[in-house]
């Protein structure tokens, strides 16, 4: 029998008690000392609250990672994707694993181009190691910053990535968005020259996808105060910046990066998007949707996501 007292107890008393558990996170002991209550109180008004609908409890169904991956393969309209179950700390690392698949799968040989975009989960891919792939040449997907932070280095992923393949690097020293002026005096180098042209014949490519600048500190993207003020962009490839429904959002500085196209992405075989983050779910659609990216690797929690976020 639930005691008289406990039935007395109004829905507000039950509201509390509820959001102090379920949000507040308090266990019942501290919510009897708080309320001036029992414990054994506290767990007999919680479950009346469920039972009287106030609290829902819900367990989701367990969704397989291959089953994730296929839909959004199918509703994302993408080449290839993976997803891993992995906890959020350690998945950027995992991905390394199925971006290998995907570059063998392909079959990527000798004399085969892949390029390597930055971003932290590009890095973690290429510093956790790619499979071996002899005389695969690598080269930037866009050229450079004078960005001390370790996601920006593109040159130097290109030269982990060759060193895991077997492969040969190619580097572009030049940044990604200089003036006009010295934008034609930078593709005039030879040396530049001949890495800019590989992009016309990349087999493959590894990109991270890039959040919109209102949850992205400038510190931490590097963004001019232009790319800032693009308010409606869901994210960037490369920052080539496009909206959620895959529009592309132009600025001014896109026609002077030395980076690749978004023509030039399109053309690509396959252009593996690198993106773990529930909060990256619109961005991913976007890219995808924009053609900026033919595959994904992520985990199950941003498939989740990703897929909420599709409709």
């Amino acid at each position: 029998m639930v005691p008289a007292s406990d039935q007395s107890a109004s829905r507000a008393m039950l509201h509390t008690v509820a959001k102090l558990h379920y949000e507040a996170e308090m266990s019942q002991v501290d919510i009897a000392k708080k309320l001036g209550l029992s414990a054994a109180t506290i767990s007999r008004l919680l479950q009346r609250a469920r039972a009287e609908g106030i609290v829902s409890i819900q367990v989701r169904d367990l969704v397989e990672p291959d089953e994730l991956a296929r839909e959004l393969q199918r509703k994302l309209g993408l080449k290839a994707a993976a997803v891993i179950d992995a906890p959020s700390t350690g998945a950027v690392g995992a991905l390394a694993g199925p971006v290998g698949d995907m570059l063998k799968d392909i079959g990527l040989k000798a004399g085969s181009v892949l390029a390597i975009g930055w971003g932290r989960a590009v890095r973690g891919v290429v510093e956790t190691g790619l499979p071996a792939i002899s005389g695969v040449l690598t080269v930037p997907a866009t050229g450079g910053m004078q960005q001390q932070h370790a996601h920006f280095q593109v040159n130097e992923f290109v030269r982990l990535a060759a060193q895991h393949l077997g492969g040969l690097p190619q580097f572009i020293h030049a940044p990604y968005l200089p003036t006009a002026e010295s934008r034609k005096a930078l593709l005039a180098d030879p040396a530049i020259a001949d890495s800019v042209a590989l992009w016309d014949r990349v087999d493959a490519a590894i990109v991270g996808v890039g959040l919109p600048h209102a949850q992205n500190s400038p510190d931490a993207s590097a963004a001019t105060p232009d790319e800032q003020a693009l308010s409606e962009a869901a994210g960037d490839v490369i920052r080539h910046y496009f909206d959620a429904a895959g529009k592309i959002t132009d600025w001014e500085g896109e026609s002077r990066m030395i980076a690749m196209s978004r023509e030039q992405l399109r053309r690509t075989p396959l252009v593996i998007g690198v993106a773990v983050g529930e909060n990256k779910a619109a961005a991913i659609v976007g890219a995808a949707r924009a053609g900026l990216i033919s595959a994904l690797a992520t985990d199950a929690r941003t498939a989740e996501a990703v897929l909420s976020a599709n409709g």
